[in-house]
């Protein structure tokens, strides 16, 4: 349970009931990302612990997990498309379904927007209840209870691929090899994209370079291409991705600037260049392309997610390796019956 600041303790808590539209699941695995990394270490800012949200009302100690899965015990009024011993993985991102961004098909874009495990009790628990339009039964697309977890993070990546609409069988470029950087990856490799990786840290460029990708640590040796995505969240990273892109080109920033970056606008207008934001994912459009893409790969996935780890090694071990730079894996997967 988050309580703010530095503040996560392992608590014991009554089983939620899910409520109509929802699913009771039992959390087969469960990872944690940058944002929640961030908001141990730096919030609360996006959990709704110091003031209640407007549309779950939570207000409080909060349960994080936003990526997860597992098999549904339980289900609420109104669901009919999915049943006990179920095997699911979750959006997380709830959208209200009538808003004019929802009625045009940007869902990530709803105004009414909130997340199970930042704006009410997550999946870092052995149950957890969430609404069924944002969960997929995945067991018939090749996912087994250790990889549910995974669609969520493909589908934030699937969704930046899409915003760069590559042509199909178009070079691109990504800049920074971090979580959604290499997942972003591997989504374009499996579309047919020649990719090259930019890091620094030329540690986090062994996976990319197995996925098949052109990999480098020089920004002298990137070529402009029609695309590319800056996935680190650097002002130099912006400036790298800027640059290798070709006239007419799309840049596509995936990565949060923490600073104001300064971009030569004239530059922008003389060369025709886009610059393209992009938020989350669209549950209709991206996520079940995302469980496919974990699904149909050989393997086991455990170079990006190592093995699934028990609750206690969160605070113990996982969240001061990410603190000193020690950690090296791309995705943190907790299984709360370890």
């Amino acid at each position: 349970m988050m309580y703010g600041q530095g503040d996560l303790r392992m608590e014991d808590v009554p089983a939620p009931e899910p409520g109509p539209g929802e699913l009771m699941v039992r959390v087969t695995a469960a990872g944690i990302c940058g944002t929640d990394f961030g908001e141990f270490t730096y919030g609360p800012k996006l959990f709704s612990i110091d003031e209640a949200h407007p549309v779950t009302g939570h207000k409080g100690p909060v349960i994080p997990g936003h990526e997860f899965g597992g098999r549904v015990v339980g289900v609420g009024s109104g669901v009919t498309n999915f049943s006990p011993g179920d095997l699911i993985a979750s959006g997380a991102g709830v959208s209200c379904g009538r808003c004019p961004a929802c009625l045009s098909g940007s869902t990530n874009r709803c105004v009414n927007y909130w997340t199970v495990g930042l704006n009410r009790h997550g999946a870092l628990a052995e149950f957890v209840t969430v609404p069924a339009s944002c969960c997929l039964e995945v067991a018939s697309l090749g996912l087994s209870e250790a990889t549910v977890s995974l669609p969520q993070p493909m589908a934030i990546a699937v969704h930046a691929m899409r915003r760069g609409r590559p042509e199909p069988g178009a070079e691109v470029t990504v800049v920074g090899a971090g979580g959604i950087g290499t997942f972003l990856v591997y989504a374009l490799l499996a579309g047919g994209h020649p990719v090259t990786v930019i890091d620094i840290d030329r540690s986090k460029l062994a996976i990319p370079a197995a996925l098949g990708a052109r990999t480098t640590t020089n920004p002298n040796e990137l070529r402009t291409v029609p695309v590319t995505y800056e996935a680190s969240g650097s002002t130099p990273g912006l400036r790298t991705a800027l640059a290798a892109t070709a006239h007419g080109g799309r840049t596509v920033v995936v990565g949060l600037q923490k600073t104001d970056a300064t971009i030569d606008l004239h530059d922008l207008s003389i060369t025709e260049r886009e610059l393209v934001g992009t938020n989350a994912h669209r549950f209709g459009e991206d996520f079940e392309m995302a469980a496919r893409l974990v699904g149909d790969r050989d393997g086991d996935w455990s170079d990006f997610m190592g093995v699934p780890r028990p609750l206690e090694d969160l605070t113990a071990v996982v969240l001061p390796a990410m603190a000193d730079g020690s950690s090296t894996q791309i995705k943190h997967v907790f299984d709360p019956e370890l």
